[in-house]
């Protein structure tokens, strides 16, 4: 039996290139809580465990996440044999409830250490192993401001960067926020796919508005209009309205992924793995919206360096993603703190091919 003879954890904080709005919160920076877990043998496995927006996106902070792992999950931890990551997190599920962004970053770091430890990427230990080299990776347009935001958008086509463009709208009025996306679709609806995340912030009658409205301006997909545990209502407007519907905040891993599909309430899935549990648990939400005929978009929740690896290290096997991905979260950072950052080009990410998840920290 192996053991883990140290276990870091430390909060992150770094400027972003500027203000993220979203309809709860404006970010003008990110807080990644980072593990470090080293076995006996001298093997490392590094995780990352992150949110957005403090507490007004989730339950879990930053400060929460770590507390959770520093006070609850690692005596867990030491005590448990980290070559067996099911019978580890089965054990860690069973001394602590919910908690998935904590349990996350235990999770990728495990993954990350056994990749290492048999020499081949994550990957190869989800499912039956990646299925593609390279993700397309959109960009969110997130200023507030149209111009700005078009202005953005040309650069990133003009560099062959991204040519998926997701637009924050919900904290401005219905006409404001339509008049924004239309404006913007004229602008570059032509050359890349716009779509829109309102984050919960509608009631289901503006929603039905909206996303016809939306749909009328050359709008592609709404992501979670409204509220998430609203099961009943989320399923009304795919069965009343022809722009898909994207559940996010809606999934909360296996279980909640079971009951959207059961309830014909979401016409994508956004995969993440923080949000789902963990890297296999956001494997197994894949098969089950794959299972249920449902479209499959790898989200994020603009992690740093260390959990968009791993992200992409999953979305990597999934078979069918349709919607692409949006995993750029580490170029909306002012700094870097990879040893050898992620490799973005051509409107997409290079799944690293290195043993875990093929990533270092920079010290």
């Amino acid at each position: 039996m192996s053991s883990l003879v140290s276990i870091d954890t430390l909060i992150v904080d770094i400027p972003t290139i500027r203000p993220h709005v979203l309809a709860m919160a404006t970010m003008r920076s990110q807080a990644m809580v980072i593990v470090r877990l080293v076995d006996a043998d001298g093997i490392e496995g590094i995780g990352e465990g992150t949110t957005i927006g403090g507490l007004s996106y989730c339950e879990e902070s930053p400060e929460s996440i770590k507390s959770a792992i520093d006070d609850y999950i690692v005596p867990v931890l030491m005590r448990c044999d980290p070559t067996r990551v099911g019978a580890t997190m089965a054990e860690i599920a069973s001394s602590v409830r919910g908690n998935h962004f904590a349990k996350c970053a235990i999770e990728t770091a495990l993954l990350d250490m056994a990749g290492k430890r048999l020499g081949v990427p994550m990957s190869e230990l989800i499912g039956g192993g990646r299925v593609r080299d390279r993700l397309p990776v959109g960009w969110t347009l997130a200023s507030g401001n149209t111009s700005v935001d078009i202005a953005e958008g040309e650069r990133m086509l003009s560099d062959r960067r991204h040519d998926i463009f997701k637009l924050k709208i919900g904290k401005r009025c219905l006409r404001e926020d339509v008049a924004h996306v239309a404006a913007i679709c004229r602008a570059l609806g032509d050359r890349a796919s716009v779509r829109v995340d309102v984050n919960q912030n509608w009631s289901e009658a503006q929603a039905r508005r909206g996303m016809a409205m939306l749909q009328d301006v050359g709008c592609d997909l709404v992501e979670q209009p409204i509220a998430g545990d609203n099961v009943d209502g989320m399923a009304r407007l795919v069965r009343s309205l022809p722009i898909p519907l994207m559940a996010d905040e809606a999934l909360r891993g296996p279980g909640s992924a079971f009951r959207l599909a059961n309830s014909a309430a979401a016409s994508v899935f956004a995969l993440k793995i923080a949000q789902s549990g963990g890297p296999l648990a956001a494997a197994a939400v894949a098969a089950i919206g794959l299972s249920a005929g449902i479209d499959l978009y790898g989200g994020t929740m603009l992690e740093g360096g260390v959990g968009t690896a791993a992200s992409a290290q999953v979305f990597s096997t999934v078979p069918n993603l349709a919607w692409g991905t949006e995993l750029f979260g580490p170029l909306l950072l002012t700094e870097e703190f990879l040893a050898d950052p992620l490799v973005y080009g051509d409107f997409g990410l290079t799944v690293p091919t290195g043993p875990g998840l093929g990533v270092a920290l920079d010290p």
